[in-house]
Formats: C-alpha cells, sequence, structure tokens
C-alpha cells in the first residue's frame, strides 16, 4: 500500500517515495499545448502547489519522474526550459518592506539555480526584468510559475491600509511579466482569490482564467473515481455515502471533487472518524470581521445567488463577503443557470464538514457564546428527535438569555427579526442536519425548515415590542396554516408547524405556539399544493468502496 502525501507538495518526493498520486498531467499536457498564459483560483490546501511542482518537473524535463504518468509518451523530453518559481506561501508579511526582503529572496534563490547573478538594487521590478532577460538569453525563454500569489494580500485583508500597500506592491511586481513577453514561454499564477486584471495584472490581457473553465473541474481535488482505485485499499471499510457528505461537494462546472487533505487526513485517522481536518487547519477569523463590518443575513449565505461579476472580482477596497466565502472553499457553486443576460450561480455550502463548523463560527459571532454551545446542540438534537416542541421552548429561552447583554450594546439587534432567525438558523445547521432558509413554496417562503431523523419542522419567526406571554405566536403560526405550508412535505414524515415571537424589551422569546399536523387530514380540507421531496442522502451511492 502506498504511503499518504500528507504536506508533502514536492513531485519528485512524491515519485521516488512511493507516494499515492493522482495523475494530473494530462491535464498540465493540455494547458502547455493551448496556451501560454493561466490563471487559477483554488482554496488553500487543495493541491496547487504541488500542480505547480508538477509543472517545474515537465519543462526541466525530469522525464525518470513521469515513468508510467499520461504524460511520458506525449512529451517533447529532448526541449527543456529555465523556470522562475516565486512563491508567497511561507510565512506572513505584515509590511511591504518584508515583503521587498522576500521578494528578493525569491529572485536571488532563482538566479543561484540557473547559474546566474541577481544584482541587488533595492528595486524588486528591475531585479526581476534583469533575471528574465538574463535566464533567456543563457538558457531560453522562461517558465513563470507563481504559487499564492495574493497571500501577502490576504495576510491582511482586515487591515486595509496594510493589504492596499502590499497589493500596490505585488501589482508592480507583476507588471514585469507583461513587459517582458518577449522571454517567456509560459506562465501559470495560483491562488484563493480571483483579483481582476486591473488591480493586480494591469496589462495583461491574455492571462486566461481557467477556474470555472469546466475541462479543468478537476485540476485539483480527488474525483469519486480516484477514490475508487488509487485510494480504493486505504478505503477499505469506510462508509462511502458518509464520505462524500463530509468532504465532497466542490463544484466548478465539472465533475464534483473531494477536498484532497480532508481525505488524506481522514485516511490517516482510521476511516470511521469523521472530523473537520480541512477546517482545523484554517484561520477563517477574517469572516467575523467581515460580518462585524456589514449587515448579512446569515442563512441568506447558503443560498445565495450571484453573476461571474461577484464571484470573478475580489478587491480590497470593495470586499464582498460571498465573494470572497466562494473564492475560499466556503461556499461552492450548486448550479448554474443560463439567463438572456448571463450565467447566474446558484452558491451552496459544499458539504457537512462546512454546514457544521460555519455555523459554529457564526454562533460565535452572533451571541459570543464558546464553551456553551455544545450543551445546547445536544440538548436541541434530543427534543427535536423526540418532537418535544415545549422543551424547544425552554431551550430557545435559556440559549437567548445566556447571550452577553454586550451584544446589543450600540446597536438595535433586538429590533430585527432577521437577528433571531440567524440565531436559530445557525444552531440548528450546526447539528449537521438538512435545513433550508427561506424555504420557497408555491404560496411564499417558510423561514427556517429542519429535517432531522422522520421529523420536518416549520419555523416561522417574528418580533413584538411586548414583553410576555401575551405576545404569542399566533400571527407566526396562522402565517404557515393559511399558506399552506406543510403542503410541500406530505409524506417526508411527521410535521411539526412551530411560531417564535421574540420581544424587543427582554431580547427573548415573548411566546410559542406550535402544532403537529395530521397530514393526511389536512390534505383533505385544503386543494393539493406542491409536492417535494427532496431526499438528503445519495440512494445510489454505494456504502463501501
Amino acid at each position: 500500500m502506498k504511503k499518504l502525501p500528507i504536506g508533502i507538495q514536492t513531485f519528485e518526493k512524491i515519485r521516488e517515495g512511493n507516494y499515492a498520486y493522482i495523475d494530473k498531467t494530462e491535464v498540465a499536457l493540455k494547458l502547455a499545448s493551448e496556451g501560454d498564459y493561466y490563471f487559477l483560483s483554488r482554496p488553500r490546501r487543495f493541491g496547487k502547489s504541488l500542480f505547480l511542482d508538477t509543472l517545474k518537473d515537465l519543462f526541466e524535463g525530469k522525464k525518470n519522474l513521469f515513468e508510467g504518468l499520461a504524460i511520458h509518451d506525449q512529451w517533447d523530453w529532448s526541449v527543456t526550459s529555465p523556470v522562475i518559481r516565486v512563491s508567497f506561501g511561507a510565512g506572513v508579511h505584515d509590511n511591504v518592506d518584508a515583503l521587498d526582503t522576500t521578494i528578493q529572496q525569491i529572485l536571488k534563490g532563482n538566479a543561484k539555480r540557473l547559474g546566474l547573478t541577481c544584482h541587488d538594487t533595492g528595486d524588486v521590478k528591475y531585479q526581476f526584468a534583469q533575471l528574465l532577460e538574463a535566464a533567456c538569453e543563457k538558457h531560453g525563454k522562461v517558465v513563470i510559475l507563481v504559487d499564492e500569489y495574493d497571500k501577502p494580500i490576504l495576510d491582511n485583508i482586515s487591515d486595509e491600509e496594510t493589504a492596499r500597500a502590499m497589493r500596490d506592491r505585488l501589482k508592480n511586481f507583476y507588471s514585469v511579466i507583461k513587459d517582458s513577453d518577449a522571454f517567456i514561454k509560459f506562465v501559470f499564477i495560483t491562488g484563493v482569490s480571483k483579483f481582476s486584471k486591473v488591480n493586480l495584472f494591469s496589462g495583461l490581457n491574455n492571462l486566461e482564467d481557467i477556474t470555472l473553465n469546466p475541462h479543468y473541474a478537476t485540476i485539483c481535488g480527488y474525483t469519486h473515481l480516484d477514490l475508487q482505485t488509487t485510494f480504493k485499499a486505504h478505503l477499505q471499510g469506510a462508509d462511502m455515502v458518509e464520505v462524500k457528505d463530509w468532504y465532497n461537494g466542490y463544484n466548478y462546472l465539472g465533475e464534483k471533487v473531494y477536498n484532497p487533505f480532508d481525505i488524506l487526513l481522514f485516511i490517516s485517522n482510521g476511516v470511521d472518524r469523521f472530523n473537520s481536518y480541512w477546517w482545523s487547519t484554517g484561520n477563517p477569523g477574517f469572516l467575523v470581521e467581515l460580518l462585524k463590518s456589514k449587515t448579512y443575513f446569515i442563512p441568506e449565505l447558503s443560498h445565495y445567488q450571484a453573476d461571474s461579476v461577484v464571484l470573478d472580482s475580489f478587491d480590497v477596497d470593495h470586499i464582498d463577503l460571498v465573494a470572497l466565502l466562494w473564492q475560499t472553499g466556503y461556499l461552492t457553486i450548486d448550479h448554474e443557470e443560463k439567463t438572456p443576460f448571463g450565467s447566474v450561480y446558484h452558491l451552496a455550502l459544499p458539504n457537512r464538514e462546512i454546514r457544521l463548523s460555519l455555523n459554529r463560527l457564526f454562533i460565535n459571532y452572533l451571541t459570543t457564546q464558546t464553551g456553551e454551545v455544545l450543551s445546547y446542540q445536544k440538548s436541541l438534537y434530543e427534543v427535536l428527535v423526540k418532537g418535544d416542541v415545549d422543551a424547544l421552548e425552554g431551550i430557545f429561552t435559556r440559549l437567548f438569555a445566556s447571550i452577553p447583554y454586550q451584544t446589543f450594546t450600540n446597536n438595535k439587534l433586538q429590533d430585527y427579526e432577521g437577528y433571531y432567525t440567524s440565531v436559530i438558523y445557525a444552531y440548528l445547521a450546526s447539528l449537521g442536519f438538512e435545513i433550508i432558509s427561506e424555504d420557497c413554496t408555491n404560496r411564499g417562503r417558510i423561514d427556517i425548515t429542519l429535517k432531522i431523523e422522520g421529523k420536518v419542522y416549520l419555523f416561522e419567526v417574528k418580533v413584538t415590542d411586548k414583553a410576555t406571554q401575551e405576545a404569542s405566536g399566533d400571527k407566526a403560526l396562522a402565517q404557515i396554516q393559511s399558506r399552506q405550508y406543510a403542503q410541500k412535505y406530505q409524506g417526508a414524515g411527521e410535521v411539526y408547524c412551530v411560531g417564535l415571537t421574540f420581544s424587543k424589551q427582554t431580547r427573548n422569546l415573548a411566546g410559542v405556539v406550535w402544532e403537529k399536523l395530521d397530514l393526511v387530514a389536512f390534505l383533505q380540507e385544503s386543494p393539493l399544493g406542491e409536492v417535494e421531496l427532496d431526499m438528503a442522502r445519495d440512494k445510489d451511492l454505494p456504502r463501501d468502496i
């Protein structure tokens, strides 16, 4: 059984060290044969660095490393090219002087490897241009591979002034590529975010963005076939339905892929231990900062719609949370809708890992609760599975009572229905079951729909000025009843309609009214409405590998 390449980004080490490897060389051949300048955006730890290193060894003509791979008999190994590799993946840069020092070290390292001299002029733009010209003169046209091109900016995303300074310095550095076209054979730039060409790659009009090109949808990540072949022996005994639910779901307009880091850690930790491996290695603190700086309705983020203008752009001066969530891997494309005015992308959370972890982050942001979250989660799960809505009222009351008063200070969160809906949604979503916000029916929208172990809960949320039980949830429940929301879930299990009313004065529940529906009787008394059964589990996918 081959070893797992956890954290290994060096193609040569993988090929010579008996590590499992997913052959991406056919994609590399297509890129090299059909174009010259490419850009790719993918989340962190998705295999971008390994792919760049594969390109490096390919252009340097290391034929022995490609024995048995798709490209071996299709590449002209008699032709080699000098490669300049630039990576900002290591360390954190908190000022432009530190960035300049790193760039100078990178350029000197490349010069030494190519047998050239890199003069320290203090101007990194001039040094880069000089290196390209010298490399071309001595070895032929140059291949430029840039990894984590945007990391110095993202490292400072919560400090706009420093982030702008990083952007401007990098823009100056990257401008050399446009001016040195005569010396260049091939360029491949990767990163997480998608800064517009105007903002960072001014003049590089021939830079082809393959991020959403269906031909390159699986350039990074693992396909299900990869799991069934390369990792078949490693995944013996694994519940493949659960594996897919936890770690698959990333869609770049082609076949959906698994998070490769998650798969490797899942195998390494035993194939019965499902955890948020990828999430735990990152620091999504920038999300909280963005949430604080602007008003976002949390449930809406899980089913957002965006066009290519939103997804394809990112800038320090105009940070769009949805675009950043998509680019960083916390949202994915559920499906593409063709319209007369262009494609509309329906976004969704990719898998259970993100659903659980992101909503846990939202809980912390909305309530500042930390240690008590698990206790509330367990209590919610127990009463929802039992159908004990009366006990649910007590849990919600304690939950909102435990939110610190300071959370409401200097704002009017208590006045907004969206705040209470967001807290409830985040807690229910963090349980890991199917949840729908603003669930559309043929008569309107349900605030929150939760499907949990044979039961369906329909929640409607209202806010009142009153402080006591007089302000009951009658109005909310009446809305569910009058619009016949429950018809949609005929045959889906026991259906509970729950009206929740919150008080602006007490910042807590003022009343709960609920009923368990007898759908047979209910439907006999009303016209047949929309029937839609959306089963969460994939019945066609075998549970074993």
